[in-house]
């Protein structure tokens, strides 16, 4: 019987957690010391007789040149003085008494310092003719390519002709970690994997951060046997030695396996940092064990660095140019959004433009119960269904996914024309919404082996269990169902954008209506009353976003990338500003005109709602949440939401220099009214002021101090004075404040 059928089948769910910087052994094509400041021996690698003649045991404890000679100390002694970072540095070539030559790199780290030896045939030090022919030659092609894929392949072929190995890939990672070969250049027995993916348990997350440290590494012979430390522990740490940056670190044994199933014995891997994060590898590839020198290793890494920063270059100009696609399409559509009165029809006049703006197949405008499609959409009833769960469960500015069934329980009947949607809430108040749908895209990924195989173990008769990784690299394709294309990045920014230029035409339209409204003398009266607040609110920002715009324009040339990205993050932060401001005027004007719908509310449900919500905007900070047992109501629960919220926000800003903040809320019950009470122990106002605190762009503090649009406690007075309570505060300058508001028991009219 073959005992492997029978063996139990192992969770190797923890491969990934693997201490793979901590091996505690090195490969044996070189050998390994680590020194004290006074360069003496405090550990070896195993093999270091084998290389010097010198046992590791008679090497402990004494001084370099004893173990490899004072003339090659000599020699090296000049750079290990101050030159020495947690990065390898070629210290040089040396010889020692034995006559072998070796390659010496240096590096501290873990305190200590680290010197590996690699064995070279030259007497001389390494010759980096190799880096110059290399970069020159690649550095000449570079704008004959492209593509990031011509590129690619371009840095394929030269990596290869410098090692030699039998092939070599670019593998990028996507954004869940797995891998797409995105290039390729091989022998013509080799087995291809150009456009196939490796699923990202292949390269797990620890392994991608010590590529993100080391900018290369090779494995000579994936046979190896390990030549561990001795001692096995940091004589300075009393902790296994952290081997992130020593070119001879040992690697996983999972990994070698996982080599020689892919009939792989010896590999190198450059690493491709772009903007700091690892975009992927130059992957060489040998049938049989290969060394490859210093030299041609640094040409390769410098050449894998060049790439790196064309990859950027080439990602940055089609960012930029995608986006700037997406601001025409969005000003002709706000162009046309202005021509009549009623901006429910205006929307619908640009649905050509909405569907070019998000690459959709459809869109659609939702007003309450009025439903306006275009293009391929799902049926209406679905549609308003959909509007239903966004509303109660998509708090933000905006919704999107592209896999509508993995989110939305009723998403899987819509996917042929919505497994993709992107919304926009264009009301706080109304179920209002701005919708795009993009289509099922059914597609085949080709997978180097099936990435659903994970590590398997396998074991032969009279011998030990052992851990294996998958054994076949065969292609093997996948078909996707139930997602779109992924929305781009720009699409999603832009859309905010476009979001803020809606509210603020919907604010235009809703002073207009006003005009025509019972509220008429009212509403005039609070416009001339704060309009040179919001001049000169609203004025700033806008000033801020021309100025900077008008140097961004004259820095157009310059290379100052940083000083572009600055004035870029100021235009950004002064358009938020003036968003903010457009989307709470929004809100107040539509505060009073807007129908009430009372029911039964809990208000310990609709509070800690609010907490959710408000703590987003507080994450970092220490705060204290002692909410005492609250009551039902009978109010609008929409109406009253967005009053906590304007109470709860209000808390936690001026509680901004407190640690921790407290802040409490608690309730009275009386005997015709139920009274609410949100206190907290933030900087207070003064109480001689109190009168203005519930009035539309009314500031007891300066801008500066406690940022803010001076409207969220006017909506607060307005949503209970509907609601035919009352609303007042007290503080002690410096101690804290208390908001309260009281709620009359019997139902309101609406």
């Amino acid at each position: 019987m073959n005992p492997a059928l029978n063996a139990p089948v192992l969770d190797l769910s923890t491969c990934d957690k693997e201490p793979i910087h901590t091996p505690g052994s090195i490969q044996p094509h070189g050998f390994l010391l680590t020194l004290s400041d006074s360069l003496e021996v405090l550990q070896a690698s195993a093999n270091l007789g084998d290389w010097t003649g010198f046992g590791v045991q008679d090497a402990l404890g004494r001084p370099l040149a004893e173990v490899i000679g004072e003339e090659a100390v000599l020699r090296l002694a000049p750079e290990l003085d101050a030159k020495l970072g947690a990065r390898p540095y070629y210290v040089g070539a040396v010889t020692l008494g034995n006559g072998r030559h070796f390659d010496v790199l240096g590096h501290k780290w873990d305190e200590v310092t680290f010197l590996e030896f690699e064995p070279v045939e030259r007497t001389g030090p390494a010759d980096f003719r190799h880096l110059y022919s290399l970069i020159g030659d690649f550095l000449m092609k570079v704008n004959d390519s492209d593509s990031i894929e011509s590129l690619a392949r371009l840095a394929c072929q030269h990596v290869r002709s410098v090692t030699g190995f039998g092939r070599v890939l670019v593998y990028q990672f996507d954004a869940d970690g797995h891998g797409h070969v995105t290039a390729e250049a091989k022998q013509d027995d080799y087995a291809s994997y150009l456009g196939q993916h490796f699923p990202a348990s292949d390269i797990p997350a620890q392994a991608r951060e010590l590529y993100a440290l080391s900018g290369i590494r090779l494995i000579q012979d994936a046979n190896y046997t390990p030549a561990p430390l001795v001692p096995p522990l940091n004589p300075a740490t009393g902790q296994p030695n952290d081997l992130s940056f020593a070119v001879l670190r040992s690697v996983s044994p999972v990994h070698l396996q996982y080599m020689r199933n892919m009939h792989t014995l010896a590999s190198m891997s450059v690493s491709l940092m772009v903007k700091g994060k690892l975009w992927g590898l130059i992957s060489c590839h040998n049938e049989d064990p290969r060394l490859v020198n210093f030299e041609k290793r640094t040409a390769c890494e410098q050449l894998g660095q060049i790439l790196a920063l064309c990859i950027e270059s080439r990602e940055d100009a089609a960012e930029l140019n995608f986006r700037l696609d997406l601001r025409r399409i969005m000003v002709s559509m706000l162009a046309g959004l202005t021509q009549g009165s009623d901006f429910i029809e205006n929307l619908s006049s640009v649905f050509p433009e909405l569907l070019r703006f998000a690459r959709a197949t459809g869109a659609a405008v939702v007003v309450d119960e009025r439903i306006l499609t275009y293009g391929d959409t799902p049926e209406q009833d679905d549609i308003q269904d959909l509007v239903d769960w966004l509303a109660v469960h998509a708090h933000g500015d905006m919704f999107h996914t592209d896999n509508l069934s993995s989110v939305y329980p009723q998403g899987g009947h819509m996917a042929r024309n919505a497994s993709g949607v992107m919304a926009l809430p264009i009301s706080r108040i109304h179920k209002h919404y701005l919708l795009w749908f993009r289509p099922e895209y059914v597609h085949t990924i080709e997978w180097a082996g099936n990435p659903h195989d994970k590590l398997v173990q396998s074991a032969a008769a009279g011998i030990p269990m052992q851990l294996s990784p998958r054994t076949s690299f065969a292609a093997w394709r996948e078909t996707i169902h139930g997602t779109s294309v992924p929305w781009h990045g720009g699409e999603i920014e832009l859309a905010l954008e476009f979001r803020t230029a809606l509210l603020g035409i919907a604010l235009e339209r809703a002073e207009q209506m006003a005009e025509l409204a019972e509220e008429l003398s009212r509403s005039n009266k609070e416009l001339e009353a704060f309009s040179y607040s919001v001049s000169h609110d609203l004025r700033a920002p806008l000033r801020h976003i021309v100025g900077f715009a008008d140097l961004l324009i004259e820095s157009a040339g310059s290379e100052d990338g940083q000083q572009r990205q600055r004035f870029l993050k100021n235009i950004k932060e002064a358009a938020r500003l003036a968003g903010k401001l457009v989307d709470d005027l929004l809100s107040f004007s539509q505060m009073g005109r807007a129908s009430l719908r009372p029911t039964e509310v809990d208000m310990n449900d609709l509070v800690a709602a609010c907490i959710d919500k408000v703590a987003l905007e507080a994450r970092g900070r220490n705060i204290e949440w002692d909410i005492a047992p609250l009551p039902e109501v009978w109010v609008d629960p929409t109406f009253l939401h967005l009053a906590m919220v304007n109470l709860l926000s209000n808390a936690v800003k001026f509680t901004g220099q407190r640690d921790p903040a407290v802040i409490r809320v608690s309730a009275e019950d009386h005997p015709h009214e139920t009274v609410f009470h949100v206190a907290d122990n933030g900087a207070g106002f003064n109480m001689e002021y109190v009168h203005k605190l519930f009035g539309v762009f009314q500031r007891l503090h300066r801008m500066e101090d406690f940022q803010g649009t001076g409207i969220g406690l006017a909506n607060v007075r307005r949503i209970v004075e509907r609601h035919n309570g009352r609303v007042w505060a007290h503080s002690v300058q410096g101690e804290g404040a208390t908001f309260s508001f009281a709620l009359p028991k019997q139902p309101t009219n609406p």
